[in-house]
């Protein structure tokens, strides 16, 4: 591998010869050869953008000439429109702050900035008004507003109007409703699904106010929170030109000593995603619970066969949506720990578990975001629901009885379901024979579609 030699305050180092990264960058490529988790996109076009708004608010600020100023803008230009990531090889697993990472993108920056009659230099020129410590928290922190804002929750939005669809098409289809994996009352499927949809719009509702905090910003604070090198006048450019290229209001965290060194904004966030995978856990085991069978199951619903089921058993059809959809909810409540455990872990003026926290984070909301994309158009929207079958174990249910509480009293309720229960009648036979109702009665009181909610105080 042809190679050319760069410089850094350690000295020389052989860089590869095509390589845009510098001296600093292939430090680490070499020392930390550890797995092959890469630092997250998201991240790094947030790393980009800060080194652009940099450039723009020391430019606005008059401590960097516009020549270069304009030149560091258009590299991050360049950067962000090719998306060149391949420049940037280094693993998650390095320096606990993101100084690398932050330093690889200096370096490239600088290499595409630097021009025969122009030298940028990474440190002096893309790094200048930040450290490390303030850059990589801010971008954490605008790469995760982004991923929510942009793509996870007009994913919960999408889900959220299928299942609207799905409400519309069912309120008539009444079923027996379950607790405890028991017979319970009656429902409708509509009454069921708007469970499900409701817990997403919470969950919508969570993330969005969780934004809150993580649209505060770091920036500013340099090295240690005392803002060192840089000027309020810095801060305030940087917020404004970013808001400028992005539409979103930031603002900048008012004790850089906090944003340094904790990351309860990032924990904050990651507990509203373990509530929305929690609630999608919730929806996905539902889901297969009720199409199970199809004959030796529940059977209430059937789901789209998008692919063959098993290697041995011809014609069989797994819930494979389910089941992805239900891992993803366990590795976001995994990363979810992980974020928690490392939030912990600030030490003095700063956090040094930074990039396993943007990992787990970023990997949250994507993974959330495909998952919710795929079971909205390969399982919900394909969903068929079967009428008969839900009929028929309405019919059979024992705890229709219920509906007799307020007219005989909970005991001979019971006593009614128990005997049906033991000689396998129904329940109207079983009430009939023990002479609690007349069968005019029992017609009248025992009618599944005034169970359901809207004639509820009939039976309270």
């Amino acid at each position: 591998m042809k190679t050319r030699t760069e410089y850094d305050s350690m000295g020389p180092i052989e860089v590869p010869k095509e390589a845009w990264w510098g001296a600093q960058t292939e430090r680490s490529r070499q020392n930390f050869k550890i797995g092959g988790e890469k630092m997250p996109p998201e991240l790094l076009r947030a790393l980009v953008l800060v080194k652009k708004m940099a450039a723009v608010a020391n430019q606005r600020t008059g401590k960097l000439a516009a020549e270069k100023a304009l030149a560091i803008q258009h590299a991050a230009d360049l950067m962000l429109k090719g998306e060149n990531w391949n420049e940037f090889p280094l693993v998650v697993w390095q320096t606990g702050s993101g100084t690398q990472s932050n330093m690889n993108a200096n370096e490239v920056i600088a290499h595409l900035a630097s021009q025969k009659d122009l030298t940028v230099h990474p440190n002096d020129d893309v790094n200048m008004s930040q450290s490390s410590n303030d850059v990589f928290p801010t971008a954490l922190h605008i790469a995760g507003t982004f991923a929510i804002e942009r793509t996870l929750l007009p994913a919960i939005h999408e889900m959220v109007s299928v299942l609207k669809e799905l409400e519309e098409k069912n309120q008539h289809v009444i079923k027996i409703g379950r607790t405890h994996l028991q017979d319970a009352t009656p429902v409708t499927f509509a009454q069921e699904v708007s469970g499900w949809r409701s817990a997403l719009e919470h969950n919508a509702t969570m993330l969005a106010n969780s934004l809150t905090e993580l649209r505060q910003l770091a920036i500013g604070g340099t090295a240690v929170g005392t803002g060192l090198n840089a000027s309020k006048a810095y801060e305030r450019a940087f917020i404004e030109a970013l808001n400028e290229e992005t539409g979103i209001h930031f603002v900048g965290e008012s004790n850089k000593f906090h944003a340094l060194a904790n990351r309860d904004a990032v924990v904050y966030v990651s507990g509203a995603l373990k509530a929305l995978a929690a609630n999608c856990m919730k929806m996905a085991n539902d889901i297969r619970w009720l199409a199970s069978g199809p004959r030796s199951g529940l059977g209430e619903i059937t789901l789209p066969a998008n692919e063959p089921g098993s290697s041995i058993m011809p014609g069989k059809i797994n819930p494979t949506q389910c089941e992805a959809l239900a891992m993803v909810a366990v590795q976001v409540m995994g990363n979810d720990t992980a974020i928690g455990v490392a939030a912990s872990q600030g030490n003095f003026e700063l956090n040094v578990y930074l990039p396993l926290i943007a990992f787990d984070l970023l990997q949250s909301i994507r993974l959330l975001t495909d998952a919710l994309h795929s079971f909205s158009d390969k399982c919900l929207k394909g969903l068929v629901v079967n009428e008969d079958r839900m009929a028929d174990l309405l019919e059979q249910s024992l705890m229709l009885v219920t509906a007799l509480n307020t007219h005989i009293g909970y005991d001979k309720g019971a006593e009614i379901a128990k005997k049906a229960f033991n000689e396998g009648t129904t329940l109207k036979d079983s009430a009939l024979s023990l002479g609690y109702v007349t069968e005019e009665e029992y017609e009248n009181w025992v009618r599944p579609e005034k169970m359901i909610g809207e004639n509820v105080d009939d039976y309270l």
